[in-house]
């Protein structure tokens, strides 16, 4: 239960076919569970043992509803959010700790988080809270600093004010749909695995995601029925990590037993956007002058 200085939080997220699609489902909830007062997970109607994962992590913060997906919403990412906002109004809290079952919290960064939600607590123009992201590609050890990823987005949000999950569940906005929440940076990271599988997994992964957002007829245009694995392309021009991964993570990344680079098809090279020359330079320039350009920003940022 929270403290007499801080709100209950609720954390959420939701999850299907996690095992079969290699989500670290179970590293995201145990990553915050030390800062949350209870964990809702929407599980859908998996075909694999998702929820056998989420038992096992014995933790009575932890409290599973079960919600089947409607294929008619297989469009643009719109059962994504449906299932977003179906765990969001189980939750108690006062404010709502929202991590895909992709996204990580480093443990170095409870504190500042709690200190955040602390310092909004007489702040009622605050409706939510801001996360910097490292989007790790190919492997652990390498992140994505492009243009062409977001650098920030919203995961603590501020119940009870009508907000939503916005178009494919990547951020919030207003019942509206249009009104942007007013928000403070946290200064802490979400760490975002999505994009680190297994060559073969990756690509089955993203499959099941794209049927989210398009059509049959696209998705078996664009991937057909051979199974081929992803191809990450040059990782050498993906920067390094330098920093430390959550420790919830340590287990995971030990039991790698895969490269990227192993998987490569140099006679068809992939044509992912962060390759791109136009989009090389447009990032480098930005590194140079230290500003986002032209970047994406679904907020209106309060002064901390």
């Amino acid at each position: 239960m929270p403290t007499g200085n801080r709100p209950f939080i609720s954390g959420f997220t939701f999850v299907r076919d996690a095992v079969r699609l290699d989500y670290p489902v179970g590293e995201a909830i145990r990553s915050i569970l030390p800062i949350v007062d209870e964990f809702v997970v929407n599980l859908g109607d998996c075909s694999d043992d998702t929820e056998k994962v989420i038992l096992a992590l014995g933790d009575p913060k932890v409290r599973i509803i079960h919600t089947p997906w409607n294929p008619d919403r297989f469009v643009r990412g719109a059962t994504n959010a449906d299932q977003t906002n179906i765990a969001l109004d189980h939750c108690r809290g006062e404010w709502c700790f929202y991590l895909q079952a992709d996204e990580v919290v480093h443990e170095q960064d409870h504190h500042r988080i709690l200190e955040t939600v602390r310092r909004c607590r007489n702040r009622p123009e605050v409706d939510g809270i801001l996360f910097s992201y490292n989007h790790f590609w190919g492997d652990y050890s390498r992140v994505q600093r492009s243009h062409c990823w977001y650098r920030h987005d919203i995961r603590l949000i501020r119940a009870g004010r009508g907000i939503r999950s916005w178009k494919s569940a990547q951020s919030f906005r207003k019942d509206d749909g249009a009104s942007k929440l007013s928000v403070v940076d946290s200064g802490a990271w979400i760490y975002h695995y999505g994009w680190v599988r297994h060559p073969m997994v990756m690509r089955r992964k993203q499959k099941a995601l794209d049927s989210l957002h398009h059509s049959g007829d696209w998705v078996e245009k664009r991937y057909g029925s051979e199974e081929v694995p992803w191809d990450y392309g040059p990782l050498e021009k993906v920067p390094l990590f330098r920093g430390t991964h959550p420790a919830v993570m340590e287990e995971r990344i030990r039991n790698k037993d895969w490269r990227a680079e192993d998987f490569r098809n140099l006679d068809s090279p992939p044509k992912h956007e962060h390759l791109k020359l136009s989009m090389r330079i447009h990032t480098a320039l930005e590194h140079l002058l230290g500003i986002g350009i032209g970047e994406y920003r679904n907020w209106k940022l309060l002064r901390n």
